[in-house]
């Protein structure tokens, strides 16, 4: 099988076959990597940026994949935002340590640094990056992707992608891109909100539009189809970060993710954050939700819960009225146009108590538009606009794809 590289083609055959993976079942990067690539890593000294997500279909930690495989020199391990093990809740700085099973050092690249620095690169010839993304331009992972690709071709350090699936589908893009006035870890290039790329596709698109330095190489998935949802993969779910616990959150995250800069709660504190948004004032949600089901929205419906937060966060330790978002049709529902008229109703009905998080909704919609449009109206004319941006995205974006529809 070929490795693909960003000025390649943007497809290719999989011919060979992993003597362990089960039938049907997709083989991430880091399988394709040791079964066919091992060329690239062996004799070398190699670095890897990963987390607990980084596995291969087995269930096989990367780190002790590549720690065992023979004639590979695993130096150093790379933690991005929630830790190495993924259980740092959101924003908590990470620091260096070292892997107790391995005794590999681990830097931190979620504190004092957000890129590898050169002293740590000069102890490389090959950086691997190997984490599970949730498809959503307010997720870190991938910037720390790209910040680490810069950094590697400063140092002359091969970067290498190991691709994963994008959960939500690698085939459907929401929203608009971002000013380069509002940029921020939470969207650093111009890309949607859901961007509908697998990490490799981001990585060549990132490479092909000049917005990084290449060259980068991308390890592709086997047998991985861009429509695909994760449970048409047959790898097992594990949590990429403490808050985004099955595909239903990560396909919301990209519209209610809108209300972590409001004082209204996104669900954090709660049996099902990032699926229902709430706060003490919120009386009329059942006619707010009622309002709602009447648009029918396609894919989706509001229902009227009760929940007790958790303390530390926004209304922790209180039992408030919230609104959750039932998933009734994944294909069909489009969660940047749901969190943005949930904004819409909750401001119209309550302007008095809504509030803004300093400029917290322009970097993750990137522009002044969605809070013009929530305050003094027109989303519907917003989302219009936001869906020929997304279509024109996918045209250019097309150029970089690796895999069949």
């Amino acid at each position: 099988m070929r490795i693909i590289r960003y000025a390649l083609v943007a497809a290719t055959t999989f011919g060979f076959v992993h003597p362990l993976a089960r039938t049907g079942a997709v083989s991430p990067g880091i399988t394709v990597l040791l079964t066919d690539s091992v060329r690239i890593v062996r004799g070398k000294r190699v670095g890897l940026i990963t987390n607990h997500t980084g596995r291969d279909e087995l269930g096989r930690s990367s780190i002790d994949l590549l720690h065992d495989t023979p004639g590979v020199r695993l130096v150093a391990l790379f933690s991005p935002e929630h830790g190495i093990r993924g259980t740092a809740e959101g924003g908590a700085r990470i620091s260096s340590s070292v892997d107790e099973k391995t005794g590999v050092p681990i830097y931190s690249l979620y504190g004092t640094a957000l890129a590898p620095t050169r002293e740590m690169l000069d102890k490389l010839d090959v950086l691997l990056y190997d984490i599970q993304d949730v498809g959503a331009r307010g997720y870190t992972y991938v910037w720390t992707m790209a910040l680490a690709a810069e950094a590697a071709n400063r140092a002359g350090v091969k970067f290498v992608v190991l691709d994963r699936p994008n959960p939500i589908r690698a085939d459907i893009v929401e929203g608009d891109g971002i000013e380069k006035k509002f940029r921020s870890f939470t969207g650093l290039y111009d890309v949607p909100v859901r961007y509908g790329l697998t990490p490799g596709e981001l990585a060549r698109f990132l490479v092909g539009e000049k917005l990084i330095p290449g060259p980068i190489t991308v390890i592709p998935m086997k047998g991985y189809r861009r429509s695909m949802w994760w449970g048409q993969t047959g790898l097992s779910w594990v949590n990429p970060s403490p808050n985004i616990r099955n595909v239903t959150s990560a396909l919301l995250y990209t519209g209610l993710s809108f209300f972590e800069a409001t004082n209204v709660s996104e669900g954090r504190g709660t049996d099902a954050p990032l699926q229902q948004i709430g706060a003490s004032w919120l009386r009329d949600a059942s006619d707010i939700a009622r309002d709602l089901n009447r648009r029918r929205i396609p894919g989706v419906y509001f229902s009227i819960v009760s929940r007790a937060v958790s303390r530390g966060e926004k209304f922790g330790g209180q039992t408030i009225p919230m609104i959750k978002v039932n998933v009734t049709n994944r294909d069909a529902i489009r969660s940047v146009q749901i969190g943005a008229l949930l904004l819409r109703e909750i401001y119209r009905r309550h302007p008095a108590q809504f509030r803004w998080d300093g400029n917290g909704i322009e970097e993750l919609s990137g522009s002044r538009a969605l809070r013009n449009a929530v305050e003094h109206g027109g989303v519907e004319d917003l989302l219009r606009d936001w869906r020929k941006h997304s279509a024109q995205f996918s045209a250019t974006a097309a150029r970089y794809y690796l895999y069949p529809p």
